[in-house]
This record gives structure tokens, sequence and C-alpha cells, in this order.
């Protein structure tokens, strides 16, 4: 093909012509970095999103409805057989909510527990909560699991005695005495982040009987197919319920960890795609240094029939040679990189000696990675759309020399 072998020729510089040479070789790094580090960087949001999803979203109900009324429940039994015939949930789950102070060894902290038949929900539980706790905890009916900060802060151990204080209010809105319950420690769940040291479990009929709610639950969980519809799903379900209910969604809870991944991941994608247009600018200079120095091997080939299409093509052909090369190397080591992403940060942390993510303060303690094709498909086009554009006005340039001028 006659415009790609010019553009070839074209591209071999003389000694004199390195500078130009170095702006071209600039664009190209500049193009690959921008495109590695983009979907390096988008795979680990994915990440983010996935563990968000697999261990927040695993353990925290997708949506609550929960009584209005300090009874409970009315026909829960009815309720939850025809919750579970919508295609929209995946499972219900009976629940009873207690905030309060968990008291051990004079010390107090603040504690979310909630009350779940234990029987039914061990499934879920099975990756945060060890088998053994597990099984002591449904063999005690009094029994408590508690988040590992809450634990490792109060140095609780496994059987030790604590009270939970549960404030209650009045009519005239007025408070009593906090209501007390005493349980023991029956095992340790691990989340991650705050959740370790705000949440804890124990049994639903326990609960309920210590807040005095006189239906079998307080509320109702539900952990849906699609945890994203949890915000439509949930005002459909509650809106249309036959008792007065109060209804929330993860999005309330835990939504503010969802929307800074998104918040991230769009100023990410924005600031490297601008990355990659400032190296594309490269181009841009390269090639104008380009036609200058070739006005006179254009010149000839005009004189011997070349068209301005064809001196166009040129020089388009020559800048997405510099991009695809940058391209090519770009995502190529993106690729190798993002799946062995965690792997590599893992054998950094042990090599020097540091904590990148602390699992006390986030979800999780390591970097996790994901890549998804339609990243690298996304990065590929817009870095390629960007190298054919800054070629445009280059290669106009180039069309428009005029041989009489450039030969005089």
């Amino acid at each position: 093909m006659l415009v790609l072998e010019l553009a070839s020729r074209f591209r071999k510089t003389r000694a004199e012509q390195r500078f130009i040479s170095f702006i071209s070789m600039s664009s190209t790094i500049g193009i690959g970095l921008g495109c590695f580090v983009l979907i390096v960087l988008l795979s680990v949001m994915n990440g983010f999103e996935k563990e968000l999803t697999g261990r927040i979203l695993s353990v925290v109900p997708h949506g609550e409805l929960y009584s209005k009324s300090e009874s409970g429940i009315e026909n829960l039994d009815a309720q939850l057989y025809r919750f579970s015939q919508d295609r929209r949930i995946a499972t219900v789950t009976p629940y009873t909510g207690l905030t309060g102070m968990l008291q051990s060894k004079g010390e107090l902290k603040a504690i979310s527990v909630t009350g779940l038949p234990v029987n039914d929900v061990g499934a879920k539980y099975a990756e945060r909560v060890s088998q053994s706790d597990w099984k002591r905890f449904s063999e005690q009916k009094n029994g408590l699991i508690v988040g590992k900060g809450i634990l490792s802060s109060m140095e609780l151990a496994i059987g030790d005695t604590v009270q939970i204080l549960i404030p209650q209010a009045t009519q005239d809105l007025t408070f009593k005495a906090p209501r007390s319950i005493t349980l023991k420690i029956s095992g340790v769940m691990s989340v991650g982040g705050e959740l370790d040291n705000q949440l804890g479990l124990m049994h639903l009929e326990t609960a309920s009987e210590s807040i005095g709610i006189t239906a079998k639950a307080q509320g109702i969980q539900f952990t849906l197919n699609d945890p994203f519809s949890a915000y439509d799903t949930m005002r459909d379900i509650g809106y249309s319920y036959p008792q007065a209910v109060y209804m929330s969604d993860w999005t309330r809870t835990q939504g503010h960890l969802y929307n800074d991944i998104q918040l991230v991941r769009a100023v990410v994608y924005i600031a490297l795609t601008l990355v990659i247009a400032v190296a594309c600018f490269n181009i841009v200079s390269s090639l104008v240094m380009a036609v200058r120095d070739k006005q006179a091997a254009i010149a000839i080939l005009k004189t011997m029939g070349a068209t301005d299409r064809l001196i166009r093509n040129t020089f388009v052909m020559q800048g997405v040679i510099n991009g695809f090369i940058g391209i090519t190397i770009g995502v190529t080591l993106a690729l190798l990189v993002a799946p062995n992403l965690s792997d590599i940060v893992r054998f950094i942390e042990t090599a020097l000696g540091v904590e990148i993510l602390s699992g006390d303060i986030y979800f999780i303690d390591f970097l996790p990675s994901s890549l998804h094709w339609q990243d690298v498909v996304i990065t590929v086009v817009v870095a390629m759309f960007l190298s054919v554009g800054a070629t445009l006005y280059p290669a106009h340039k180039a069309a428009k020399v005029s041989p009489s001028s450039a030969l005089h």
C-alpha cells in the first residue's frame, strides 16, 4: 500500500532530525503510558466495586421494611411467602434490630445488633463467621456474635458475658432507664472496615422478646437479584405494603462507598484521557515539523502526480502508526499487570514492610483488580480517535504544500 510505504519512509529520520524523532517518540510513550495507567486504574475501580458487592452487600441487607408499630410485622409468614414469589427478590429474612451500648468490664461501645433466625441464615455468614463459632452461636439462645473490631477494642473473648443497654423513650419523649440484655459472646464476625466496629448478631426470638415485639419480628430484610436496583425496588414494595412500615435500602446506609468508587472512576477516566490527549498534541508538533522538513519531498511527489488526498493520507497514517505503537505497548503491559496487580502490590508491601490498605479503615486489606474487556476496548477506541484527530491539521498543511514554492 503506497500510503503505508510513504508514511514508513517519512518516519525515518536523518541525524539532523533527531529532535523531531524525540518528539514523535515522546508522543508514543505518552499514549502508551496513558493507556496503561487508565486500564490498570479502571481495573482497580472494578475490583473495589466487585469487593463491595461480594463483601459488604453479602452481609448488609439490600433492603429493609420495618414496622412502624411497636408490635412488629403483622401476618409475617404470609408476607414472607408473598415476597418469595417475587422474581426481583432472591431471599427474604425476618429480623429484629437493636441499637444500644455494649457494656463489659466498665467499658461502653455503640453497637447495632440484628436478631435473625439462626438456622436460616448460616450460609449467608459462612465466609464471615467460622463454622465452630456459628455452631456455638446456634446452640446458645443468649449467644452474641460481634465484629472483630469490637472484640479487639473491648478486649473480649469467646465465652465472656456482656450486657447491651437499650434506650427507652416514653410517650412524652422523656427517657426511662435503659433496658438491659445479658448475652454471652459466642463468636466473631469479619466483614471489613468500620462494619467490624459496629455490627453484632443474636437470635431473633431473644431480640424480639427483649424489646417487646409481640409479633415474630420487627421487620423483613431483602436480598435482591440485582443489588443496584434496591432504591426503586424497595420503594415499589414499601408503597404497596398493607401495613404502615418504614423502608430503607443499602444505598442509604452504605451507598457512599459505591458513590465514592464511581466518582473516582469518573475522575480517573477524565484525567487520564486528558493525559492521552496531551500526548497526542505531541503528534501534532512532530508532524508539523515533519511537514516543514519534507516540503521538498512532498513537492516532488506532487510533480510526479501525487494527489492532495494521497499526501494527506500519508501524514494521517504516520500519526496513526505512532498512536498504534503506543496503544499496543500500553495495552499489552496493562493486560499483563492488571490481572496480577493484587499479587504485585502484596509483594511490594512484604518487601518494603508497608501497608497500603488497612483493614481497620477500609473494608478490604488488599488492592483488588478486576479487568473488564469493555474498559480495554473503550480505552483503545478513545486513544486511537485522539491519535487520528491529532493528525488532521498537519495532514491538511502537507496537502496544501505548493510544489513551485517548495522547490524554489
